[in-house]
């Protein structure tokens, strides 16, 4: 009948500038597709090169891999008779593109731009790139040398055009475009456009698949359509964990559903779709609308077809549910994934975390145990990457993991660092929670270390600073904490270079970081404490989140430990004892709990607050449980909070991005680290604020 077309899209791990790996891939990705049949296959957005290559961008060297990869997929047998659609920065009249490379049996079909940039959160794209702004316009784009004498063309179209098959037409969209008011599927699918492709590098935010998903079934609702939507899978070498979920949606249904977490490198996504179901949706609800464009879309026309004439007996893909993961699963798969690709790509042979019987180290490590039961399980379904990346880890060729357990007991080492003001239940909490899930733990007491640079002070000085309790100042308290503090990251350091080199074995440890976003956010940290760590897989998740997730892990790992670690007061354990019980918490450190940060943090990054502005807010929000003064109180506490120890952001440990109000200083969330920390002017507008209500309220 020649109208039902298979169409691939898929997700690739890809690295930034690993163009040997990367090539890899993409032809093990169209070789897949083939095999299922596809005569389209849709690759993630600058796959070639790997999105996050940031200022590597400015190289001509990036430019010029690109191409020789260019060419060896033209010349590669494996992309003969499938359309290939490839992501690559190209130079048109010396301004630098994101684009889209269409081709087919070594001839380049033609060249898309990407016309609207992602240049928020965590991305920066006008940075590197220029949007094409020529709507409808295309120009001959002049080949380099290396590639012309595969191709045999001069030059090929680029700018805004869509690909006219003998049985189809195909429109290209670039990531952030979908999610702009003008996409230009609108557009294109009004010119009769009938598959639309998306190739994206999306990142991995708690709470975000349904958003993705649902702006891919709406274009495709409003005026019909089959739209591929394609991603990038895994760390490329940044804070952001690329998270999949490759798909193929028709006429506002989703017909076939890939991964949003997982360890395979390479997975590739097939539908096979009836062209007529596109024609009959449009026919009765889009037909009206179906007019005219002022300009119609630029058609490069190719003599292929992506159906055959003898479909008659081919079965198209029926419409499918997706299932979302909840935020604790989620916190368990997307951390874990990113971890094990750094690890890996690091050539380190494990880690170490400072252990301490909390909630937010015990996080950590009950993400590097889930890291592990990913990896046992990839081996067991015949990942035979996974297997060869873990015997080059753990140092043994032969090496081969019976469960989780014994895993994490090779790659995975924890320590509980003991001081005078350390008391047993955390000591026994982070012991019996290393013994559950299989990790390397040892005992150290830092008193030793701790009372000699204390005593390097007072030789100095002659002085000896007194913690709070025995009569000291809060400056001394404050003092006597932060010694502690990084005393514990020095030999978090020193056991992770040589914890190994001990035990007779090679290779070092990555250090794991636990400070979870809402101590990031107000500062609630020593500057260059366990804080200070090669990574940290919490540090965009919130307290809340972290309690909710070990509550999941005790059912889905059997870590009964965690009941009692997430019912205890967080307390960082870093002032005496009162009568062997703790006496200092968090919470009351801080001057309020973690879920009014959590609101409060929001409020700052999301809504965009200034202090005024959060506080006429919060007074709504909050009216049942404090009055205008205390919640002008918590306000201005936060924002002294927040300014006084911006600064500690700016050296804060690489986090894995995973909550929208992330404090995070390297890209994400730039502020000064130098305010006036009086807040003047906008207090007293709270102040004066406060006053009014007051007064109203005293009103007969």
């Amino acid at each position: 009948m020649g109208r039902k077309v298979t169409l691939a899209t898929c997700s690739l791990n890809q690295w930034a500038l690993d163009f040997e790996g990367n090539l890899e891939r993409i032809l093990k990705s169209i070789e897949i597709a083939k095999a299922h049949g596809a005569k389209y296959r849709l690759g993630p957005e600058l796959e070639i090169c790997g999105y996050g290559c940031a200022d590597h961008f400015y190289e001509s060297d990036t430019l010029l891999h690109s191409f020789q990869v260019l060419r060896k997929l033209l010349e590669s047998p494996v992309t003969q008779d499938i359309i290939c659609d490839v992501g690559m920065p190209v130079m048109h009249h010396n301004v630098r593109y994101n684009c889209r490379i269409l081709f087919l049996n070594r001839k380049i079909l033609l060249i898309r731009p990407k016309m609207q940039m992602a240049n928020d959160g965590n991305y920066r794209e006008m940075r590197w790139f220029s949007p094409w702004n020529q709507l409808r316009q295309v120009e001959e784009y002049f080949l380099p040398r290396m590639i012309q004498e595969v191709t045999g063309q001069d030059t090929v179209p680029f700018g805004d055009c869509v690909l006219s098959t003998k049985d189809t037409c195909i429109g290209t969209e670039m990531c952030a475009e979908l999610w702009r008011p003008r996409s230009p599927h609108i557009q294109m699918g009004l010119d009769g456009v009938e598959i639309f492709t998306n190739s994206s590098a999306s990142h991995h935010e708690l709470r975000k698949a349904d958003q993705r998903v649902n702006l891919v079934k709406s274009a495709t609702t409003k005026s019909g359509g089959i739209y591929l939507y394609a991603n990038q899978r895994g760390c490329d070498g940044d804070r952001v964990y690329y998270d999949g979920c490759a798909m193929v949606a028709i006429n506002g249904d989703i017909a076939a559903q890939g991964k949003q977490f997982s360890l395979n490198d390479v997975e590739v996504i097939t539908a096979t779709l009836d062209l007529e179901d596109v024609r009959s949706y449009r026919g009765e609800y889009c037909q009206p609308n179906m007019e005219s464009e002022p300009k119609t879309c630029h058609r490069v026309k190719v003599d292929f077809s992506l159906s055959s004439g003898d479909d008659i007996y081919l079965p198209t893909h029926q419409p499918v549910t997706w299932n979302y993961h909840t935020p604790e699963e989620e916190i368990s798969l997307g951390p874990a994934c990113w971890l094990w690709d750094y690890l890996r790509r690091s050539g380190q042979a494990g880690f170490l975390l400072p252990l301490s019987g909390g909630v937010d180290s015990s996080s950590t490590a009950c993400i590097v145990h889930s890291m592990c039961v990913l990896l046992c399980q990839a081996i067991e379904d015949g990942n035979s990457q996974v297997l060869v990346d873990v015997r080059r880890v753990v140092g043994d060729d032969s090496y081969c993991p019976r469960d989780p357990r014994e895993l994490c007991g090779h790659i995975f080492t924890t320590c509980y660092m003991a001081s005078e003001n350390s008391s047993e239940d955390t000591r026994s909490r982070a012991k019996g929670l290393a013994s559950q899930i299989g990790s390397t733990h040892m005992n150290i007491n830092i008193d030793m270390a701790v009372k000699g640079i204390l005593g390097i002070f007072s030789v100095v000085t002659g002085k000896l600073p007194q913690f709070r309790a025995n009569g000291g100042s809060h400056r001394e308290n404050l003092a006597l904490q932060n010694v502690q503090a990084r005393v514990r990251m020095v030999l978090a350091y020193l056991f992770a270079q040589l914890s190994l080199w001990a035990r007779g074995k090679p290779g070092g440890l990555l250090v794991l970081g636990s400070a979870n976003v809402d101590e990031s956010l107000t500062g609630y940290f020593t500057k260059y404490d366990c804080s200070s760590a090669d990574i940290n897989p919490i540090g965009g998740i919130s307290k809340t989140d972290l309690k909710s997730f070990l509550l999941y892990c005790v059912e889905q790992f059997q870590l009964t430990t965690l009941k009692g670690i997430v019912a205890a007061p967080p307390t960082a354990e870093l002032e005496p004892l009162t009568d062997g019980q703790v006496s200092q918490t968090d919470e009351a450190d801080m001057g309020m709990t973690y879920s009014e940060l959590s609101v409060i943090g929001r409020l700052r990054k999301i809504s965009k607050c200034g202090p005024y502005s959060m506080f006429c807010k919060l007074i709504h929000m909050w009216k049942d449980a404090l009055s205008p003064m205390e919640v002008a109180e918590k306000v201005k506490h936060f924002f002294r909070m927040y300014s006084v120890n911006r600064h500690k952001m700016t050296t804060v440990t690489p986090s894995y991005h995973a909550e929208s109000y992330s404090p995070d200083d390297n890209r994400f969330d730039l502020r000064p680290f130098l305010y006036n920390t009086g807040w003047v002017w906008q207090f007293r507008c709270i102040n004066n604020q406060v006053s009014q209500m007051e007064a109203n309220t005293l009103k007969p």
